[in-house]
């Protein structure tokens, strides 16, 4: 037994909070405004969104939870099964369009030409361009009268052709007034607009590949195609499927480029989900605008977990 008055020797204190706590806390509290800024600029709008959807909910009122009633409507709205086929339409269409266009000119500008660098420039006018100004443009031409289009065809003389075969009138082709060439029209637009971009990225792509691979493939005796087959394609593979999904979301959330030329019309031949979800807000129906906005997320969802497998199993 210890005598008495006999001092104890003093415990050692352990500290609140250890080094590698310390620098986990420190670090959470670094990417927290980031966090609060993702949180209030995504996810709580597309929460609330989601929300709404599934509510009746008109301007001025809170409104009430009705389920899949606004999805159910949907389904049996003739408006709504015609922007689904149209937006389907206008993204698989521009993007095979674009992807042959801009992987094209990629091809062409990747070349040791003279000059390519101001063909480059040239080539990226169209995005380089408000997209506002893109489309009033395209207005101008695709005009009746007076448009550049049919001013075109008619010092061709091509005009009693397109007479014939039943697309013009006495004398003009209302490109956006028939519903037969409405459509066709936006698409020429929307792939002008968007190639640069398909342009510049596998452009890029093409002039990572190691030069090494093709002189390889021409000892091995390829040919030109095989080559491509074999070396381009697969190196510029994953910059393929990311273009593919960043332009496929960008096409299918367009609005600009239907609003500027068609508003939808005429009679729904152009309508597509943005501009109907437009006019259910402009009804002030703020419950069947939502659903219609909702109602492409899992099809969107899908293509970018499509796209990240697709990625992860190439790597």
């Amino acid at each position: 037994m210890a005598a008495i008055g006999t001092a104890r020797p003093p415990v050692p204190s352990r500290p609140l909070m250890t080094f590698a706590r310390r620098n986990a806390l420190w670090g959470y509290l670094l990417i927290a405004p980031v966090i609060l800024t993702l949180f209030a600029l995504i996810a709580y709008p597309l929460g609330f969104a989601v929300w709404i959807a599934f509510t009746d909910r008109v301007v001025g009122l809170p409104g009430e939870w009705v389920g899949l009633r606004n999805f159910r409507y949907l389904i049996d709205w003739s408006s709504f099964t015609r922007a689904v086929t149209n937006t389907l339409t206008l993204v698989i269409v521009t993007g095979l369009a674009k992807l042959v266009l801009g992987l094209g000119l990629a091809l062409i500008v990747n070349e040791q030409l003279r000059g390519r660098g101001f063909f480059r420039a040239v080539l990226l006018l169209p995005w380089a361009m408000p997209a506002f100004v893109v489309f009033l443009t395209w207005r101008v031409l695709f005009q009746p009268l007076g448009g550049g289009l049919n001013l075109l065809i008619t010092e061709a003389g091509l005009m009693p052709f397109f007479e014939w075969v039943g697309i013009a009138r006495t004398g003009y082709i209302d490109w956006l007034g028939e519903r037969a060439l409405a459509l066709p029209s936006v698409i020429v637009a929307t792939i002008w607009r968007g190639f640069p971009f398909w342009f510049i990225v596998l452009l890029a792509a093409l002039q990572g590949i190691p030069g090494d691979l093709y002189e390889a493939a021409k000892l091995d005796g390829a040919s030109r195609i095989r080559r491509f087959l074999d070396v381009t394609l697969p190196s510029i593979r994953n910059s393929i499927f990311i273009v593919v999904l960043m332009s496929s979301i960008w096409t299918a959330n367009s609005f600009e480029n239907i609003w500027i030329l068609t508003q939808g019309g005429p009679s729904d031949a152009t309508m597509i989900l943005p501009v109907l979800s437009y006019f259910g807000l402009q009804n002030q129906r703020l419950g069947e605008a939502a659903a219609v906005s909702v109602a492409i997320l899992p099809a969107l969802l899908l293509m970018v977990i499509v796209t990240t497998r697709l990625i992860e199993d190439d790597e």
